[in-house]
């Protein structure tokens, strides 16, 4: 009788955390989308005014490093100023390839 006790304790827990670590996962990946939605309107917003195709792949790897960088930072001026130069950096690297 304990031993099934003790089986049904262990159960509830190991439910009760990975319910824990699945909410914290969820979490995080609605931020980063909310995070990155948001990122890809303002950088396709500004390849527009920069009068520049816009670039899926281009905009996807700026707002990727925004995210690392901003998680990192926690600065978004920073994260921001960072990945526009890497971008930058990129674009004028392959235009002299």
């Amino acid at each position: 009788m304990k031993s099934s006790k003790y089986k049904f304790f262990i159960f509830v827990n190991l439910i009760i955390l990975f319910n824990s670590f699945n909410s914290y996962y969820l979490a995080q990946t609605k931020q980063n989308s909310i995070i990155k939605l948001f990122c890809l309107q303002s950088v396709k917003d500004e390849m527009i005014k920069a009068e520049m195709v816009y670039s899926e792949e281009i905009a996807n790897q700026t707002c990727d490093c925004y995210y690392e960088e901003f998680m990192q930072t926690a600065s978004h001026q920073d994260s921001k100023t960072k990945c526009k130069l890497e971008t930058k950096e990129n674009l004028n690297h392959n235009r002299k390839i």
